[in-house]
């Protein structure tokens, strides 16, 4: 099946750290639309939401996350090679050059490496880049699969008229007309109480593809590289409408606090890995003046970003 184009291809601007959902251009502009990782902000921090997708502040990149990107670039090369060819020797020796593309398209990259002037330490980081691409090979067989898209740009609009959009890893479609979603990660799997909260992200996709094409995926699947499980879950239509109901009461929150101006921080553990710390004020900053026009809280409104059960 490959080269089956199952869905519209698009070019995304979806990136770390940045307003993914905010029109590209200097000045800001209200959000508009809605992608996993930026729900998934102000699901842990409204605060944190504002200053991505309003402010879009600058983020600087970290070892984990690019080594991220680094390994869903191999693996998604990978698949340019026959199935014969593609083996664990093949994908690692796809990491330099994957390595110097990516500090190409994102020079920023290069800067955690500044103080390494012997190497060492990039040696080590690609080095544990090469055991995540090798653990793929102990999950799934690439000589078996041919993808029908890899890194795929999806986008749908409700009938409410909110956007989603996002990129999906991997999607595979059997003969039959299955279809399934891969995501890769580079983590270790969660607790199973936390695997609710994991497949967010995928039950988000499957919404899009179900709008988009009206069809639900057969199969959602997390593959966690760093610790070497695949977690599986098959949707029903009930599990995708309980998720676009979270999302329409999501994005009220999101366009209230949007219109008034009250972005408010929820302190958390993650607070500690933020790059934010200096303008937010539970570290005693203050944050940039509010870019968007503002209107009066309406009296009674609930709490923004508190999200009931999907």
């Amino acid at each position: 099946m490959a080269g089956r184009k199952v869905f519209v291809m698009e070019t995304s601007t979806e990136g770390t750290g940045t307003g993914a959902d905010s029109p590209t251009g200097p000045a800001a502009a209200p959000p508009a639309s809605l992608s996993p990782s930026r729900a998934s902000d102000f699901m842990q921090c409204p605060l944190l939401y504002r200053f991505r997708v309003i402010d879009r502040l600058p983020e600087k990149p970290s070892e984990a996350a690019t080594r991220g990107t680094l390994v869903h670039a191999v693996l998604e090369r990978l698949f340019d090679a026959p199935a014969v060819d593609r083996t664990a020797p093949r994908a690692k020796s796809l990491i330099p050059g994957q390595w110097d593309r990516l500090r190409e398209t994102k020079p920023e990259v290069a800067e955690l490496f500044a103080d390494d002037p012997e190497g060492e330490r990039l040696a080590r980081w690609l080095g544990e880049a090469e055991q995540l691409v090798e653990r793929w090979f102990t999950l799934e067989d690439p000589t078996r699969l041919e993808p029908a898209e890899r890194e795929l740009f999806v986008e749908a609009r409700l009938d409410s008229g909110l956007k989603l959009r996002g990129i999906i890893d991997r999607v595979d479609v059997a003969p039959t007309g299955d279809v399934r979603i891969v995501d890769y990660k580079t983590g270790k799997a969660p607790r199973p109480e936390y695997a609710e909260g994991a497949l967010f992200q995928m039950k988000f996709y499957a919404l899009v593809v179900w709008r988009l094409k009206q069809v639900v995926p057969r199969r959602l699947q997390l593959v966690y590289l760093g610790s070497g499980d695949v977690l599986t879950y098959d949707p029903v239509i009930a599990d995708l409408e309980r998720v676009e109901r979270k999302l329409l009461a999501l994005w009220d929150a999101i366009r209230q606090a949007t219109e008034t101006g009250d972005w408010r921080p929820r302190p958390t553990k993650l607070c500690g890995w933020c790059d934010h710390q200096a303008v937010c004020p539970e570290f005693g900053g203050t944050p940039p003046p509010y870019p968007l026009p503002v209107r009066a809280p309406q009296s009674g409104g609930t709490e923004q970003g508190r999200m009931g059960p999907d």
